[in-house]
């Protein structure tokens, strides 16, 4: 199967998994109804669920998939880490608690005001994990910026869960949306955030090719003559719009990012050009698949996204973990 192939039939499984995320849940819609709830609106309760919960959900989750796997793939090639990913290296969890310090102390309450600060959060967040991974005679190495992420994240999270506890309205607003979730989203929730998703977008594909020639090492760029400071600037606006924009809509979904990126390359190998492509289809259709799961799992209720997310995910973080292909 060539690449063009392979990019195709993996769309044609997204759209599948995107019908189903449209007509399956607590309530019974079928395929017609779904259909005329486009084609024929007639304001009936079967119609207003498909247009304006179950639609809407469907578009925020392939969309934040998408991004965070994007935004994963592009920080393992800058740090050359396949560990890397926004909810690794305290990108998500910077900007969750940009969110929740926002709610409790300048009582932000507009969607508008969440993506500021999420932005805001996730670039101190990055700034600072790649600052401490930064410290010492030898440098940045992707084993410290590791170590540098984690400690980022459970710093951040442990100030995001003090504030919850301390403010009991802060931990009512923002409880089920820290755990990372797309239910209950609506489409003014995902307008505002979708111009940065596709700036984020448009970056990533824009910096694919010198990526490439990153890959193969700092010194060997630089002797071809790419910028790598420019470079790596552009990754990190590409990053901070894509997962600010997934974690201000749906919260800090973790995961996506780190599994997305490996199984695109088992499809593409390393040439970007082919990898974020692939890696924006697979995201969506790895969170929607996750969604769809929530919904099954404890049906005629249903759990975060996050949850579902995270139960696949760590033990495919342990397996790349224990590859051990990361330098040091």
């Amino acid at each position: 199967m060539n690449k063009l192939t392979g990019l195709i039939a993996c769309i044609i499984i997204t759209a599948g998994l995107a019908w189903i995320s449209l007509t399956y849940g607590s309530a019974k819609i079928g395929w017609d109804t779904a259909i005329q709830a486009f084609t024929s609106f007639d304001g009936s309760k079967e119609h207003l669920i498909i247009r304006n919960t179950r639609l809407p959900r469907m578009l925020v989750a392939a969309s934040v998939g998408a991004s965070l796997a994007v935004a994963g793939a592009i920080m393992q090639t800058i740090t050359r880490n396949p560990l890397a990913s926004p909810g690794i290296f305290g990108v998500n969890a910077g900007a969750a608690l940009a969110i929740v310090a926002a709610v409790t102390l300048l009582g932000s309450s507009s969607l508008n005001q969440y993506v500021v600060a999420a932005f805001a959060g996730a670039a101190i967040a990055a700034a600072a994990a790649y600052a401490l991974g930064s410290v010492g005679r030898d440098g940045a190495s992707p084993l410290k910026i590791t170590l540098a992420g984690a400690a980022v994240t459970a710093f951040a999270s442990s100030i995001t869960q003090g504030i919850m506890l301390v403010n009991g309205r802060t931990f009512d607003q923002v409880l089920f949306w820290l755990v990372g979730s797309v239910a209950g989203r609506e489409m003014p929730m995902l307008v505002p955030v979708a111009p940065y998703m596709a700036i984020g977008a448009a970056i990533s594909f824009a910096i694919a090719r010198p990526l490439n020639i990153l890959a193969l090492g700092e010194d060997v760029a630089r002797g071809l003559g790419q910028r790598i400071g420019m470079l790596k600037l552009g990754a990190a606006v590409s990053v901070i719009l894509l997962a600010g924009a997934s974690v201000a809509v749906a919260g800090p979904i973790a995961f996506i990012g780190v599994m997305v990126p490996h199984i695109a390359r088992y499809f593409t190998g390393n040439d970007h050009r082919w990898l974020l492509p692939y890696c924006t289809v697979l995201g969506a259709t790895l969170l929607l698949a996750a969604d769809i799961g929530a919904r099954w799992i404890a049906m005629p209720g249903e759990l975060p996204v996050g949850v579902v997310t995270a139960i696949i995910g760590v033990p495919f973080f342990v397996w790349i973990a224990r590859q051990g292909r990361y330098e040091t």
